[in-house]
């Protein structure tokens, strides 16, 4: 491993100005049937969007990274953390792979090696994800990191014309550390 951010299949990098034609791209693959309906974004807006994101800097350890691919150097996704609570030290992330990146193992590497830098650089407790309990790819992949179900917010979220649960899974440092080495992801 060349560095901290970077594993055997992806390497965790800033978001770059260039990167917006990925993101576009991305962003239409989300329109598929049963996901959120959002409203058509500018090829500009998405020109933006990246550049701000070249720009920010972390706001109280919520920030977005490029997940790119080692073999490649291929844009594939993005990683972040997004909440956090400092004060109680918990920080929620999420992963966001390209349909046609998927299955390849970005999305697990990804996740530990931001795992890893938010539980032993951070010194953050606990990580929580929130995910649609329609969605068991993503149930599965966290569920194979090591999260924990802690529970269900029934009808929470509103989108394709009715009401869908939120499935709430969490991992304390410690579950982290007896699952992932230090070394690699």
């Amino acid at each position: 491993m060349a560095s901290s951010w970077t594993g055997n299949r992806v390497r965790l990098r800033a978001v770059e100005p260039d990167d917006w034609t990925a993101f576009m791209r991305f962003a239409e693959e989300d329109g598929r049937p049963g996901r959120r309906l959002d409203l058509p974004r500018s090829a500009e807006s998405h020109r933006a969007w990246a550049k701000g994101q070249s720009v920010a800097e972390s706001d109280d350890d919520r920030f977005r990274l490029a997940v790119e691919a080692t073999a490649t150097g291929e844009l594939v996704g993005t990683v972040g953390s997004h909440r956090t609570g400092p004060r109680s030290g918990w920080f929620e992330c999420d992963v966001m792979i390209g349909g046609e990146h998927r299955r390849r193992g970005y999305a697990a590497e990804a996740l530990v090696l931001l795992l890893r830098f938010m539980f032993t650089e951070r010194r953050y407790h606990k990580c929580l994800a929130a995910i649609f309990a329609h969605n068991e790819a993503s149930l599965t992949l966290f569920g194979r990191l090591g999260f924990t179900e802690e529970g269900c917010l029934r009808e929470h979220v509103f989108f394709a014309g009715r009401h869908h649960d939120l499935v709430m899974m969490g991992m304390l440092a410690p579950e982290f550390d007896q699952r992932h080495t230090v070394s690699e992801p």
